[in-house]
């Protein structure tokens, strides 16, 4: 079967979960710019190396080529700024209570929060980074960010521990120091 005869396939796979693929170009990348970029590499990789699926988890299969087209652009230019757009799904996986009240110094509290994890997140090494936002962002289980990073779930587990220790302990200093 050709890639051609396969692109129909391809194309439903990436409709099916273009927003997990967006939300990860953006984290790794940085912007909406570069995010749909890499995405419509991913797809052009796809299509052309459709044919070479073996099966299994096809969501895991696309996502490792959109991880894998970021990766491919943060080396051409070198640097990492990701973006986070979903703190509050971050405070969350690392158990420290946000205000939501409609009280104004509590909106002023949790948007301060908000942008102190999406200045941690952007702190943690890519790999943990990554990994956190697969799970707590995405959704994914263990099996499917291991299928995503070609890592064993061992690792994966590991550093989503590690990146949630992280920062759950940046945060907390950072709170101590300034009573956020």
């Amino acid at each position: 079967m050709t890639s051609t005869a396969t692109a129909p396939w391809v194309s439903e796979l990436a409709q099916q979960h273009l927003d997990a693929a967006y939300n990860l170009g953006r984290w790794l990348l940085g912007n909406e710019q570069d995010a749909a970029d890499a995405v419509h590499d991913a797809y052009l990789r796809a299509a052309r190396s459709a044919h070479t699926y073996a099966g299994g988890n096809a969501r895991a299969w696309w996502l490792a080529i959109v991880r894998n087209c970021c990766i491919a652009a943060l080396n051409t230019r070198k640097r990492e700024i990701p973006r986070a757009d979903a703190a509050a799904a971050l405070d969350d996986a690392v158990n420290v209570d946000a205000t939501r009240t409609s009280d104004v110094e509590a909106s002023v509290h949790a948007a301060q929060r908000g942008n102190l994890i999406e200045q941690r997140l952007r702190e943690l090494p890519v790999e943990f980074r990554e990994a956190l936002i697969l799970r707590e962002i995405e959704d994914l289980s263990y099996r499917e960010i291991a299928d995503v990073l070609a890592i064993p779930i061992g690792t994966v587990m590991s550093r989503l521990a590690r990146a949630r220790a992280s920062l759950q302990k940046s945060l907390a200093a950072e709170e101590a120091g300034h009573g956020l």
